[in-house]
């Protein structure tokens, strides 16, 4: 993969990343607000030692004092140091504290070259702090005073000066809030980056024609985006508007014209893997975007397990296919006009017990001929393919299929299972449709038109540009 495909990722799931960045952000805020508060006290200590006459004795002197601070760090952190400053401050101030509780707030420090050593001393309470640390630097004093004394008495050869007091902290050195933040921030960023890759890794759903198209071995046709009032009425009104929907079905019209320009199809089956994947809203869309061209049009609701047309019609599904396959009506008795010029449709019936047997007789086949001979256009809206055959067996007896996968829900391997099924019948995949594509982001289908401003001319109307513009993912 390249750099470019790595941000079209990113780019789709900026929402997983921006999602992890604020819980980084928030569970350092968290911690940094649960955190007690620590102090810092600090003094500085000055080594010095008996200086000579000469230039000599004085570069002596000097290394001899940067050799007994590197000691006295030590000393400093001790225990031996920590037990003579809890006995002189006594309980009431530093309480239970133990020698190793104590050595373990200090610390101690020197720059190299310097004779300076920089204590530190850390502690919830500040005035404890201060207190630690001004006692802890008396104590050494006089501890490196008797270290330094030599056993027959005499002038030690190197001394300790308390060269600054602490003073009382007033703001404390951790939690730092700001520091927390940022490396909040950081974490969740990077954690989030890793996760939106891990998920596109993990992700098998079809959302791109490259992999529809590998997958089903035929054209994509068409993309339909995901509409809420399409979502709620089904039935798209195509004269009376030209939303990105409508446009998206007339494009689907035009390809499905020119496929196959010798013998185009006719009898068109309409089906999917799954349930749920827009199948059905796309049939009644499919048939009245070719009724607004001015065909006549019948709508086969093929479905004889789970019909939706008659519904999203509002027509009446208690006669219709099952009702002239079983010999109770024909085809006049049955096939019902609607409020759309060009339509008819073909609806249900009674639910019949054997979907898959009824409709593959030679009666089915004979309606479906019939149809044909009467219609421009014979759109079948069939079951999905995977839990049956039904659709299967309706597209062996038409002029091909379009298979309808769902944006990033219809998994690939679904989608093969189901180009498999109408392929193991010798039945001819007219091509695919993704449906419930994103309005936005790197899957997103923009449709742009071009409408005239100058209301009196009212014969330049709204002409679609066609061409959608795509970006693939990766």
């Amino acid at each position: 993969m390249e750099i470019v495909d790595y941000l079209k990722i990113l780019q789709a799931r900026w929402r997983i990343v921006a999602a992890v960045t604020v819980l980084g952000i928030l569970g350092a805020l968290c911690a940094s607000l649960l955190s007690t508060p620590v102090y810092q006290a600090s003094t500085r200590l000055f080594v010095s030692t008996s200086a000579g006459t000469s230039v000599n004795e004085a570069l002596q002197g000097s290394q001899l004092s940067q050799q007994r601070v590197l000691s006295y760090t030590k000393l400093l952190t001790g225990r031996t140091l920590a037990q003579r400053t809890i006995d002189e401050l006594g309980p009431r101030v530093v309480g239970g504290m133990s020698a190793e509780e104590l050595a373990s707030k200090v610390t101690a420090t020197s720059a190299p070259d310097t004779v300076l050593i920089d204590l530190g001393v850390k502690d919830p309470s500040p005035e404890l702090a201060r207190e630690i640390a001004n006692t802890l630097s008396s104590e050494f004093v006089a501890l490196a005073k008797e270290l330094e004394t030599p056993e027959n008495g005499g002038t030690p050869p190197a001394r300790v000066v308390v060269e600054q007091q602490a003073q009382e902290p007033s703001v404390p050195v951790s939690p730092k809030t700001s520091r927390n933040l940022a490396l909040g921030a950081v974490a969740g960023l990077v954690s989030g980056i890793a996760l939106a890759l891990i998920r596109d890794r993990l992700d098998n759903t079809v959302k791109d024609r490259r992999t529809v198209e590998e997958i089903a071995g035929s054209a994509m046709v068409g993309t339909i985006p995901f509409d809420k009032v399409v979502e709620v009425n089904h039935a798209i009104t195509f004269s009376d508007g030209n939303s990105v929907s409508a446009e998206a079905f007339r494009e689907l019209r035009t390809n499905l014209q020119f496929l196959e320009v010798d013998h185009p199809p006719r009898v068109i089956v309409v089906t999917s893997s799954l349930p749920s994947e827009g199948k059905t809203t796309t049939a009644v869309n499919i048939a009245l975007v070719l009724a607004e061209a001015g065909k006549s049009v019948c709508l086969m609701e093929g479905d004889l397990r789970k019909p939706r047309v008659s519904k999203y019609l509002g027509l009446i599904g208690s006669v219709g296919v099952s009702s002239v396959l079983s010999g109770q009506a024909t085809l006049d008795d049955v096939l019902q006009p609607t409020e759309f010029d060009g339509l008819t449709v073909l609806a249900s019936g009674p639910i019949p017990p054997n979907p898959s047997e009824l409709l593959g007789t030679d009666t089915a086949k004979h309606v479906l001929d019939e149809l044909r001979a009467r219609y421009d256009y014979v759109i079948i809206d069939a079951s999905p393919l995977l839990p049956v055959t039904d659709a299967a067996v309706l597209a062996a007896m038409s002029d091909g299929a379009l298979v309808i996968a769902r944006h990033g829900s219809t998994k690939r391997d679904q989608l093969a299972r189901a180009v498999g099924n109408l392929q193991s019948v010798g039945a001819h995949v007219l091509g695919t449709v993704i449906t419930m594509t994103p309005s936005r982001g790197r899957n997103a289908y923009e449709y742009s038109y071009y409408y005239e401003s100058d209301k009196s001319l009212p014969q330049l109307t709204a002409v679609p540009a066609l061409s959608a513009h795509r970006s693939e993912v990766g």
